[in-house]
């Protein structure tokens, strides 16, 4: 049986009961009302609204200058185009790196002129006071380890992450801290697949995986990449299920040639 054929509206508490009962929660991003409405109707349980938005939407080299503004803008969107997924949206660097009423004060602007259900921040220990404050609050929080794209200069690289030891102990100790102080739900991206499989064991609450293996208990692709929109990004973890691209262009080159040659719009198209 599938805990969320069961309920109108995923929350946190969903999927925590998903985790228990062993049923895997299928997380995409989402960016806009319009793929919200068809990404949700699909029936996917959590729609994040990634700063990934700084690269797929805007066009960026990386997730850093997309801000807060940019971001509710983006989420506000989202939320009226779902009716049943839970929808987190990603702090953006620079709203809660400061300090932890920097982040709360975030959080809250993000939740209020939003309406998501939750928001999600990059770190382990580093953050744990934000995350406190931010759950005391009463917003529901998701952490985020491994490649945290957010920190992509200090990395200096996209490869995989915590394949030393002191960065794999690291994170065991983080993803703990991080549920300690209340995180719903933590994203292991790029990481080793026994990593996160040790690091999905060992704690309660639910892991989300991106290139981190098939032992955390859901997974999350950019939606762009996974229906082929994005060209030339093929790493490993991406498993693209369309090629949207090629098919737009396709039909971009159709209705170029057809207008140009006077036959659209035909009669039956016009008043």
């Amino acid at each position: 049986m599938q805990v969320n054929k069961e309920i109108k509206r995923v929350t946190t508490h969903t999927l925590q009961e998903m985790k228990n009962s062993g049923e895997k929660i299928a997380m995409l991003t989402a960016y806009d009302y319009s793929m919200a409405t068809v990404v949700d109707s699909g029936g996917i349980d959590v729609l994040l609204v990634g700063d990934s938005a700084s690269m797929v939407m805007a066009g960026y080299e990386t997730t850093l200058p997309i801000t807060l503004d940019q971001m509710i803008y983006h989420a506000n969107s989202v939320v009226r185009g779902t009716k049943r997924a839970l929808v987190v949206v990603d702090l953006p660097f620079g709203s809660y790196q400061g300090n932890s009423k920097e982040a709360l004060n975030s959080a809250i602007r993000m939740m209020k002129e939003s309406g998501a259900h939750a928001v999600k921040l990059e770190g382990g220990k580093e953050i744990a006071e934000s995350v406190e404050r931010i759950v005391a609050a009463g917003i529901p929080v998701m952490g985020h380890l491994g490649l945290t794209p957010q920190s992509i200069y200090k990395f200096g690289t996209y490869t995989v992450r915590a394949k030393e030891q002191a960065e794999a102990d690291k994170l065991k100790n983080d993803i703990k801290i991080l549920e300690t102080v209340g995180c719903f739900a933590v994203v292991l991206e790029k990481i080793p697949a026994t990593l996160a499989a040790e690091a999905t064991s060992s704690v309660h609450i639910p892991t989300i995986g991106i290139g981190a293996g098939n032992a955390c208990d859901g997974q999350v692709l950019v939606i762009n990449d996974m229906i082929g929109l994005t060209k030339g990004f093929t790493p490993r973890f991406l498993r693209q299920y369309l090629n949207m691209f090629d098919e737009i262009n396709k039909a971009v080159g159709y209705y170029v040639k057809d207008v140009k040659a006077g036959n659209f719009p035909n009669q039956k198209e016009q008043y």
